[in-house]
């Protein structure tokens, strides 16, 4: 593959995916509407998400040798995405997931394997794929890389970080990433210790903290994100969502995209926000991802507004 419009380095794990019409209280049972497996993680998803949108996408991480690593290369591959740089770790086992999906509302309840495989190094390979890509995506497994990958990188790549929850790494990212992204739920981190009490003056504190720009995704009401000194919002579009899986991974992986081919902030992040809420139309994170030609029709409809400051 030619040099990529972004390099993903992160997470892939198996996905079995429960879709039930409520899902029980703890100790209570409930019947099982149907199941299915696919590929999962942050870095498989939103590589997968590049691949569907058109884009050049390599994939950096790490599988076991087992039945379920090869079920994911082969699935990232369907999507075509350049997996050369997949290392297979002998006698390693891939991680896995469990989802349960919710018919009427969409929404998924996760219980995942922490990944116990050897950590991704900053080595000289990781130096020369981060010299030809367009930019960097990084997803929470990695964000001990913070600590060494500035170190080594020499040219001006762009790099974004999906910001799932707090962890030991963060506040590296949050002086590293030209692009910090997490979900609103961060902003109630203890660690944190914001003080404001609305949705935006958390994110105007947390923007004082953050080298580069904060985009914070908000589930089905959309993204906000800080350019200047202003706070803009972009609604989702109405979507019939049946799974909200990978719907934050997706946005990231659209985003990532759309900088690498030149979006200014205000087009990359109302494309993101198209492209995950249209990724919520299939289950499973990935069957309902759009063409490019769809995400660009549906970003048409979209705009950015400047959110007041209480």
């Amino acid at each position: 593959m030619n040099d990529p419009e972004v390099l993903v380095i992160g997470r892939n794990c198996l996905d079995y995916i429960s879709i039930v019409e409520k899902f029980p209280e703890e100790d209570k049972k409930t019947a099982l509407c149907f199941r299915m497996v696919e590929g999962g993680g942050q870095g498989g998803t939103s590589s997968c998400c590049i691949a569907r949108l058109g884009g050049k996408v390599t994939l950096l991480g790490r599988l076991g040798d087992d039945e379920e690593g090869r079920f994911i290369v082969e699935r990232l591959r369907a999507f075509e995405v350049d997996t050369d740089h997949m290392e297979k770790v002998k006698g390693g086992k891939t991680p896995v997931a469990y989802l349960f999906v919710t018919r009427a509302t969409g929404k998924r309840t996760i219980v995942y394997e922490p990944n116990r495989l050897p950590k991704i190094t900053a080595d000289n390979r990781l130096a020369d794929l981060a010299s030809r890509a367009g930019s960097i995506l990084l997803d929470p497994d990695v964000t001990y890389l913070g600590r060494e990958l500035r170190r080594i990188i020499k040219n001006k790549v762009k790099i974004i970080y999906d910001c799932e929850r707090w962890r030991d790494g963060v506040g590296d990212m949050m002086a590293l990433a030209d692009f910090f992204i997490p979900s609103s739920d961060f902003l109630d981190s203890m660690e944190l210790n914001l003080k404001s009490g609305s949705l935006s003056g958390k994110i105007m504190e947390l923007g004082q903290r953050v080298r580069g720009t904060l985009i914070v995704t908000h589930g089905e009401d959309g993204a906000y994100y800080l350019s200047g000194k202003m706070l803009f919002h972009v609604a989702a579009p109405e979507v019939k969502a049946v799974d909200t899986t990978g719907a934050g991974d997706n946005f990231h992986g659209a985003f990532a995209l759309a900088l690498s081919r030149g979006y200014d902030l205000h087009e990359a992040v109302t494309f993101a926000v198209a492209v995950a809420s249209l990724s919520c139309r299939g289950y499973g994170g990935r069957s309902g991802l759009p063409t490019m030609a769809e995400a660009g029709e549906t970003a048409e409809k979209l705009t950015a507004v400047t959110v007041g400051i209480p």
